[in-house]
């Protein structure tokens, strides 16, 4: 049982390649299906948008359906399914052909939300940014056909190389059956109860949205690169795959360095620094007339996506320990949607204005807008966690603000005081008081309030219920950056005598 649970990794990762090798058939082989199946320009980009569509849709069932029943039946179907549309592209002899196979081809990158939503089951939480990291290099099956197919094409044609990958389908299904593990943790909850659970929480969105941007770019670039390049710079079909994969092998072999970074630093500080890479990235691009400049901009793009890619998966079991496998299959189906449009949008742009620079510029603004909610994100967070510790600290906590009135309460001084917040903010303190205390001992606690900014000692209170009870407490003064008084913090806990 041990050693089913430690093959998964190495298994689904792998099953991965061969879902992702596939997805990315009509895109790598273009240049040759253009030569036998007549296509305009604005054709040829729909067809290899397409299989985003049904990979990125099929994501959010998949990533449900692989916590209820496990990824290894999904694997097996998925895989098994694939034969049918690779199939038909082989035989493909008109446009409505290539746009039936291609949406089919989709299931190949749907996959992905399988071994996201299974894998973290086996290992403990500190390690799960770096264990999705390893299996998102999955994504190297990309590389692999967009290098291997245009070889096999012109050794054999694109045709035969088409059904050359029902191979790997086939053998990948077969292991999936034999080596899968049976018996995969489940979570029985159902669609309704998870979506219902999470669709409110703006981290949800906030994080599909970084996906959509950093996976998407990932996607984009690679169904788009191999045909432009041809047609751009009129390199070989075979230069051309060679480069997209430079730019794919680059983007995945860094998605782990990615989730290992989320794993070791604050991940939203890592995201930052990939975002605003990525914003410079789309400027250079917009401003790449030659190849040398563009291959800069394209591989700048491969690495701040690649280490975004991974870190981004660190924080969606952080924050969706419970509704994993609904969050990852909504995380990575908008991280497939980000890959469709941009081939289309680029494509518009050329037809309109003659040149690509303000499509790329797109890019540039949306990393730009994700650096800015990413910086907001993570000062929000540290609020958060400042409020979570006050709320749940065992001593009792008032804040007044300058004129001495009550503006925020813990829970500790509800349990010792009896007052609830909404009694007592806008209050002065003194309804606290007991009386016990003549004049002088206030006025020398505010002598050394404003000579040593806190005071410390014994004092005697009152409960709402008039019991009267002591307490150690202890007042710090608050200054701005101008010396000015903005707050005063009480801390106190009672004695017991």
């Amino acid at each position: 049982m041990t050693n089913v649970k430690k093959f998964q990794l190495p298994l689904q990762t792998l099953s991965l390649v061969v879902g992702f090798m596939v997805w990315v058939l009509l895109s790598s082989l273009m240049s040759f299906i253009k030569q036998d199946i007549s296509l305009t320009a604005g054709q040829i980009s729909f067809i290899t948008a397409v299989p985003v569509i049904l990979g990125s849709v099929l994501r959010v069932p998949l990533g449900f359906y692989a916590n209820r029943f496990g990824a290894r039946g999904l694997f097996v179907l998925s895989l098994l399914f694939l034969i049918l549309p690779v199939g038909y592209l082989g035989m493909a002899n008109s446009f409505t052909d290539l746009i039936l196979s291609g949406l089919f081809l989709g299931i190949g990158g749907a996959v992905f939300s399988v071994g996201v939503t299974s894998l973290p089951k086996y290992y403990p939480k500190e390690k799960h940014g770096f264990v999705n990291g390893i299996y998102g290099v999955g994504n190297i099956g990309t590389a692999v056909t967009s290098f291997g197919a245009p070889i096999i094409a012109g050794m054999y044609g694109w045709r035969m190389a088409v059904f050359t990958f029902i191979i790997p389908l086939l053998l990948f299904a077969i292991l999936n059956f034999l080596w899968g593990d049976r018996h995969e943790p489940k979570v029985q909850t159902s669609l309704k109860q998870q979506v219902l659970g999470v669709y409110k929480n703006n981290k949800l969105w906030f994080l599909s949205f970084f996906y959509f941007l950093t996976f998407g770019s990932f996607v984009a670039l690679t169904v788009y690169l191999p045909n432009f390049l041809v047609s751009e710079f009129q390199l070989s079909e075979v230069d051309a795959g060679l480069r997209t994969a430079g730019f794919i092998a680059l983007c995945t072999l860094l998605r782990p360095v990615g989730g290992w970074l989320g794993d070791k630093f604050n991940p939203f500080k890592v995201l930052m620094f990939v975002f605003t890479g990525m914003t410079i990235s789309g400027i250079l691009l917009s401003f790449s007339p030659t190849i040398l400049l563009y291959t800069i901009g394209s591989l700048s793009v491969a690495v701040f996506a690649g280490i975004g890619n991974g870190t981004i998966f660190k924080l969606v079991p952080l924050y969706f320990s419970k509704q994993a496998g609904i969050v990852n299959g909504i995380v990575a189906a908008m991280g497939g949607l980000g890959g469709f449009f941009p081939p289309i949008i680029l494509t518009l742009v050329y037809d309109i204005n003659g040149h690509y620079a303000i499509g790329f510029m797109a890019l540039s603004q949306f990393a730009l807008a994700s650096l800015i909610i990413i910086i907001w994100m993570y000062y929000t967070d540290k609020l958060n966690l400042s409020n979570y510790i006050v709320n749940n600290a065992g001593q009792g906590i008032l804040v007044t603000d300058e004129n001495g009135r009550i503006t925020k309460i813990n829970h500790a001084f509800e349990r010792i005081t009896g007052y609830q917040q909404e009694e007592v903010i806008g209050q002065n303190p003194n309804i606290l008081s007991s009386g016990q205390q003549d004049q002088s001992f206030y006025d020398e606690m505010w002598k050394q309030l404003k000579e040593k900014e806190i005071w410390q000692g014994k004092i005697t209170n009152k409960r709402k219920k008039g019991e009267i009870y002591t307490q150690w407490l202890s007042i710090s003064v608050l200054k701005d950056a101008g010396d000015n008084i903005t707050n005063y913090v009480g801390v106190f806990s009672e004695l017991n005598e």
